[in-house]
């Protein structure tokens, strides 16, 4: 019998989780950092579109955690878990952080794609998650789609194709 799969989506400053035999996937990772979590052992994975770096200077009360690197990933951790995942098994893969315009002056605040990759590394490395492979920078947008039961991140960049990692 061949179980089918779908395709879940997450969108701009979300997160979901997944058990094989579903894909995930995300569009618009600009500037955005996507991050597949996973644990290959038990085929579950998640994925946060991560907006920005932190949410120290967030005044919402009820913020949206999906949206900063430091809030995404301890949650995606325990979503991962609560479905399966062993926290001594989970490693990431990431994609995206692109520096999508071009500024003159040399200001830290406007390089968002840069200061979203850090984020999501720190926040990876407090939790113990390996970084398996990334494809970040650049100046052009992806798709990404990952699959639990391979670990294959498909990555598709504006006017580039697509790639594997």
């Amino acid at each position: 019998m061949i179980e089918s799969s779908q395709v879940i989506k997450v969108g701009i400053a979300d997160m979901n989780v997944i058990t094989a035999p579903d894909l995930i996937r995300t569009s618009g990772l600009g500037s955005c950092v996507g991050v597949v979590i996973y644990d290959q052992a038990k085929k579950v994975a998640g994925l946060a579109h991560i907006m920005l770096p932190n949410s120290a200077l967030t005044k919402a009360e009820n913020m949206n955690i999906a949206k900063y690197a430091d809030t995404a990933i301890e949650e995606l951790i325990h979503k991962i878990i609560k479905i399966g995942g062993r926290a001594i098994s989970l490693k990431a893969k990431i994609a995206g952080g692109a520096q999508m315009f071009q500024f003159q002056s040399g200001s830290d605040i406007m390089r968002i794609g840069p200061r979203n990759v850090e984020a999501v590394e720190a926040e990876l490395k407090r939790f113990n998650i390996i970084l398996v492979a990334s494809d970040v920078g650049g100046s052009n947008g992806r798709t990404i789609e990952f699959d639990p039961v391979t670990t294959i991140l498909k990555i598709r960049t504006v006017n580039k194709g697509i790639k594997e990692i």
